[in-house]
């Protein structure tokens, strides 16, 4: 009698996989980098506390081994600063004293991290199912096949997949290919994105003992590497606003840090549509990070009229102004209020009601799935 082998699964203690001292000390390290707006210095020292609490290194290898590691994969690179032309006794100017840095490598590195831990969570909750609701014929795969429709182009049917269906429907002795057994890779059409996204680094994204700036730049990174590796058609562009706005290169993101600034947020939306009316593409938005009031504005003049105590109604009916102008130019803004004040929660209200917008009232917590839903849901459609 033959004997059969049972078929079921088995469960077992999860193990973590085998990590190299480099490989755990370096995971550390790109979330201190990023605190730390890029600056090397602090993130080792850092690194050195969380070392003598919990022991992450020992005699084999150590921080001062991990920072040469760091030099030879090329993450950092050090750079020594000219003096005021005296010599040493080695016989070369300057004092001999560097100071290191992180490398373009690194950049990119701390941006796909970005990226994967914002994903990430996506996965885990359930959502980011990010196909379209409608397909046809487009430029962007879908994965899935359909029967052939009349108007197909030939380029688009599945030769392989029609074969077999082919064999399956007539056989293979008497071999037979008709229009029944045709399908086609299914497409989906999605108009090309301009997106500017802007970042309010006032004061008070880092009060109240809670940074809000560390979360922000983390988005604007993951959202930035999404584009260029997923959708490189779309443009991306970035700005910070505080006293005035300005634009950023997507490079600068991990150096990002706040100033000592008021809240302009009209500058910042002229500088965003601005920024768009330059873009070719039909579809244009502007996303809008920001945790406080409107405080400041810049006067023909060139002074500052500023005001921090509650609402004022000039500063407010000037970004009212621009919420209008964006939605004459067709131009939607997503605000994402990462402020939970009332008064502030009313103000964002309005705001969107005068652009027809939309408002994301998210705290810190997801607002990053929150970003990447609202993209990918309003790539799908052509906005007005």
């Amino acid at each position: 009698m033959a004997m059969t082998t049972r078929k079921g699964f088995r469960f077992v203690p999860y193990e973590a996989p085998e990590q190299t001292p480099f490989e755990k000390l370096f995971e550390i390290f790109q979330e201190l980098i990023t605190h730390t707006s890029g600056d090397f210095d602090e993130a080792i020292d850092w690194l050195r506390e969380l070392d003598k609490e919990y022991a992450l290194t020992d005699e084999n290898y150590t921080i001062d081994d991990f920072i040469e590691d760091l030099k030879a994969k090329g993450y950092i690179r050090e750079e020594f600063d000219i003096g005021d032309g005296d010599e040493n006794p080695d016989g070369e100017e300057g004092d001999g004293k560097g100071s290191i840095s992180i490398t373009a490598k690194m950049e990119r590195l701390i941006r796909q991290r970005a990226l994967d831990q914002i994903f990430g969570k996506i996965k885990r909750s359930g959502s980011g199912n990010h196909k379209t609701g409608k397909s046809g014929r487009g430029d962007e795969h879908t994965g899935d096949f359909r029967e052939y429709r009349y108007g197909d182009g030939l380029e688009s049917i599945s030769m392989t997949e029609s074969l077999k269906n082919a064999q399956i429907n007539h056989g293979i002795g008497n071999f037979t290919l008709d229009e029944n057994d045709l399908v086609v890779e299914d497409t989906a059409h999605k108009a090309q994105m301009s997106t500017v996204l802007m970042i309010d680094i006032s004061h008070s994204m880092i009060l109240y003992g809670e940074d809000r700036i560390t979360p922000a730049k983390k988005v604007a990174m993951a959202l930035a590497e999404l584009i260029v590796t997923r959708y490189p058609k779309d443009t991306l562009d970035i700005l910070v606003f505080g006293n005035d706005a300005w634009p950023i290169p997507i490079k600068d993101l991990p150096y990002l840090k706040v100033g000592p600034y008021h809240t302009n947020t009209v500058a910042g939306l002229q500088l965003a549509m601005d920024m768009l009316r330059r873009k070719r593409n039909t579809n244009k938005q502007i996303f809008m990070i920001t945790d406080g009031k409107p405080s400041c504005l810049r006067l023909p003049d060139g002074t500052y009229y500023k005001n921090s105590v509650g609402l004022d109604d000039y500063i407010v009916e000037k970004c009212y102004n621009m919420a209008r102008q964006a939605r004459k130019l067709h131009i939607p803004i997503t605000t994402f209020m990462i402020a939970q004040d009332p008064y502030l929660m009313q103000f964002i209200r309005h705001f969107t009601e005068a652009n027809k917008g939309k408002a994301f009232f998210t705290g810190l917590k997801g607002l990053g799935e929150m970003i990447f839903e609202d993209y990918e849901n309003n790539r799908k459609k052509r906005l007005k």
